[in-house]
């Protein structure tokens, strides 16, 4: 009998559904695309696919690939059949279209691009608003994996004065001037002037950018936020915002996702808001990383080898 391969990401092109089916056929497996067929098979071993409902009717599933970066929602208890399923993600998927997200951020917050659309709405015709620029810009990097390297090099090309990363380990890399390990993370805070956070889920990162170390950074400082909402204690930040002590945000995840209608972020002063967009799957360079990595760990694992991007369950990533 053949093994069992399920495949459900609607964003694919029939292109990269031949070359997933064509590696199948090769390693001699069944596959089902269980977005057009009307059933799939509950005895997959292997899924390719976010879907909890698919996830969770797999009972026998070995190996599971989703096509996010972050995990956080498979790791729930009765998510996966068994500790022993294998869990990957698509980690390094998306530092094209995340960093661009956060140079158009970083652009608008320091070009005050949303006030003058409201200039522009209210049909006047201001043009003083004093802007900022990227060159010679203090940048620290809260997070040095594919998003934060792929950002530093985006912004090098602007001519910041330095570029900082910051992470667990403090190893170095050459996509910053210099890593930092999180031990000093208050030290640098005062001396940035773009924090840029890009961080997964974990019990150690939950509320890193607290009330305190928002506080650290100076009143003309600039945040952006594209890994997690829990990250930062949204809160705080918008009560630092509406007084005044921080120079603007954006924020394209949130405490709770979709943010209820009634919550104040919503009229909070300097802060551009996106509903976690920065790295969805409607950019096809993002998908076509997606099947590459996919196909990559498939073929790996057809022939009874280590997978390249196997999440370590203890750490969340």
């Amino acid at each position: 009998m053949k093994k069992k391969l399920t495949v459900k990401i609607e964003q694919l092109t029939e292109a990269q559904r031949s070359r997933i089916r064509s590696a199948a056929e090769k390693a001699g497996w069944e596959v089902c695309f269980a977005d057009v067929e009307a059933a799939y098979p509950e005895d997959s071993e292997v899924v390719f696919s976010g879907d909890m409902a698919l996830i969770r009717r797999c009972s026998g599933l070995k190996w599971l690939c989703v096509p996010s970066a972050g995990v956080e929602p498979y790791l729930a208890p009765g998510v996966l059949p068994s500790p022993d399923t294998l869990l990957t993600n698509s980690s390094g998927a998306y530092g094209v279209t995340i960093a661009e997200h956060i140079v158009m951020a970083a652009l608008m917050l320091l070009r005050r691009q949303e006030e003058y659309r409201q200039i522009v709405q209210e049909r006047r015709w201001v043009r003083n608003l004093p802007i900022r620029s990227i060159r010679d810009a203090r940048i620290t990097l809260l997070g040095t994996g594919d998003i934060g390297r792929t950002a530093a090099g985006r912004f090098r090309a602007f001519g910041p004065e330095r570029i900082i990363g910051v992470n667990r380990s403090g190893r170095e890399d050459p996509a910053f001037d210099r890593v930092l390990p999180l031990t000093e993370l208050d030290r640098v805070l005062p001396e940035t002037d773009l924090l840029v956070m890009s961080l997964p889920a974990t019990r150690e990162t939950r509320h890193i950018m607290d009330e305190k170390r928002l506080s650290l950074l100076p009143e003309h400082a600039l945040l952006i936020n594209v890994g997690r909402g829990s990250t930062v204690e949204q809160a705080a930040l918008v009560r630092l915002l509406k007084e005044g002590r921080l120079g603007g945000a954006a924020l394209d995840v949130f405490q709770q996702e979709p943010v209820p209608p009634e919550d104040e972020i919503w009229d909070c002063p300097r802060l551009l808001m996106t509903p976690h967009v920065s790295g969805n799957m409607t950019l096809p360079y993002t998908v076509e990383r997606i099947t590459a990595l996919f196909l990559e760990d498939f073929e790996r694992y057809a022939a009874g080898l280590p997978l390249c991007r196997l999440v370590d369950r203890g750490r969340g990533y």
